[in-house]
């Protein structure tokens, strides 16, 4: 059955034809996002949910949102999106970052210009019959300094223009490496001292805990008089009430913003001062960058739906088309190494390690991890999956560390998983051959070599004589086929253990009846997923 999005924010049309011409069944809804109660009647029939700003995904949408499996935001902004409560309930939110960077670059640059030169004042006195030559007096951009707050993304263009206007450039941004810095032709340095220097100061970072009100009162009184401030990132990283005391004292000498604390933003302390200039969130609204991540999102949900490759998440890790095709079994062999200590798990967990080695320590480990979580979740989760495991798993207590390693032996590579309870400890490993089915190929540090069924039973026991037998007798007597049988022990008379696939899931009579022989330690049914 073919995937299905709903797309319930305008779109263009290009950008729906990708859905239908990737074989997805698409409804295109634009302005349904607005109408919450008729979005929260309907989602629960969509695999995938298309965006832009409008639509707000609360958590009541979440919560109705049953089939859910992806949501796109044609942009950069996801504060209308409830990250939290997607990952908890599985949902992959995906923006695009690339989409409309040059775009909005270039809105902070246009900014920079109005305010220096007072040109929406000016305009509107011109339109108004007046002609007031030495009221606007502006100042020059070259050989002013400019603090670029973020030299991520869009701030690095922004570097690029500035240094092109012949402006000095001092840059603020802990992940700013000096050898970019030199690239950018830039100078790093520390948020104080970009405050004290900068003639003009940009910023360009997301709202996070660390960056809302970034720029305070204190950090305005730091800055140099007569600076102008642009803000074209997001609202409320800048005290507006505070900037706008600093504006009413001359302190600072004008400000940019195209985006603000609360929007739509119908009023706002920086309102009909003098020489601010503020635009309605028009960072992104060009031609050109509303049909680039129109585009970009329609194809990154795609790819997600139909191939499992994950672009651009905010709550997943990152896996291309390419890696998808590679990492297809090894992801289904992690979510079966942690089903199966899932299944045997009856007590707290203290601590989880998986062993990556050779083929797979070079794959991408962060995403074989969270399908390592939600295999061993899902016995006691049903609905977990490799989105909202980590939450999961977090909220309940339990910590995954890993190790890598590349060490030359029977397999190209594979995959160990440690588990310690408060009483015991459970280690499995297994592989992906040539043929790309997953393989148990060690339980208890007993090799084996045993394909994983939907339908296996698992049992321990003293390696004794007649066991073998008796085991395969019981089983048939109960009523059960056995498809394959491996068996594996650390040498005679020791430790042995049994995987039996079979053709219909173990009931309680097959369990019972083994376990009143007295012969076997263990006796598990499994279920794995093995579609």
């Amino acid at each position: 059955m073919a995937p299905k999005v709903l797309v319930s924010d305008k779109l263009s049309e290009t950008a729906v034809q990708i859905f239908r011409d990737r074989g997805i069944e698409v409804d295109f809804e634009p302005g349904l996002g607005k109408d919450k109660a008729k979005l929260i009647e309907v989602i629960g029939q969509y695999d995938g949910l298309a965006i832009r700003s409008a639509t707000k995904v609360t958590e009541n949408v979440l919560k109705a949102a049953t089939n859910l499996k992806v949501i796109g935001r044609a942009g950069i902004g996801v504060d209308n999106v409830d990250i939290p409560m997607a990952s908890k309930n599985g949902v992959i939110v995906m923006n695009t970052p690339f989409g409309n960077m040059i775009t909005t670059a270039e809105h902070a640059i246009a900014m920079m210009f109005a305010v220096a030169r007072q040109i929406p004042e000016a305009s509107a006195s011109t339109h108004a019959g007046k002609w007031q030559k030495s009221k606007f007096m502006g100042v020059e951009l070259t050989g002013k300094t400019l603090g670029v707050i973020g030299a991520g993304n869009i701030g690095g263009i922004v570097c690029d223009r500035a240094v092109g206007l012949k402006m000095k450039v001092l840059a603020y941004d802990p992940f700013l490496s000096e050898d970019r810095a030199a690239k950018l032709g830039v100078t790093k340095v520390d948020l104080d001292e970009l405050l004290g220097k900068a003639d003009f100061i940009t910023l360009h970072v997301p709202k996070t805990d660390k960056t809302a009100g970034m720029i305070s009162a204190e950090a305005i009184a730091k800055t140099k008089p007569g600076v102008r401030i642009i803000n074209c990132a997001r609202g409320g990283l800048v005290d507006e009430v505070a900037l706008a005391e600093a504006l009413k004292s001359g302190h600072v000498a004008g400000a940019a913003f195209d985006v603000f604390a609360e929007e739509p933003a119908t009023d706002n302390p920086l309102f009909n001062l003098p020489n601010v200039v503020c635009t309605p969130h028009l960072g992104a609204a060009t031609t050109e960058a509303q049909e680039n991540v129109a585009l970009q999102v329609a194809q990154q949900m795609s790819d997600y739906l139909l191939t499992g490759a994950v672009q651009n998440s905010l709550n997943m890790p990152a896996v291309t088309a390419e890696e998808a095709k590679v990492m297809g079994p090894w992801l289904k062999l992690a979510e079966h190494l942690g089903s199966f200590v899932g299944q045997l798990t009856d007590e707290p967990v203290r601590k989880i390690n998986v062993l990556y080695d050779g083929a797979a320590s070079a794959m991408n480990v962060e995403a074989l991890d969270c399908a390592v979580l939600a295999g061993f979740m899902k016995p006691m989760h049903p609905e977990v999956n490799m989105v909202s495991a980590p939450v999961v798993a977090k909220d309940i207590g339990i910590q995954l560390s890993r190790t890598t390693q590349d060490k030359v032996g029977v397999f190209e590579g594979y995959i160990k998983l440690t588990v310690e309870t408060e009483t015991r400890t459970r280690a499995i490993a297994g592989t992906v051959f040539s043929d790309g089915k997953p393989r148990f190929i060690q339980i208890k540090g007993i090799n084996i070599d045993a394909e994983v069924g939907p339908h296996m039973l698992y049992t321990t026991n003293k390696d004794v004589p007649g066991i073998i037998g008796t085991l395969g007798m019981t089983v048939g007597e109960t009523g059960f086929n056995i498809a394959n049988f491996t068996l594996g022990r650390t040498g005679a008379g020791e430790d042995a253990i049994a995987l039996l696939h079979l053709d219909a899931p173990a009931d309680e009579v097959l369990v019972s009846r083994l376990t009143e022989l007295g012969k076997f330690q263990q006796v598990r049914p499994l279920e794995f997923d093995v579609a």
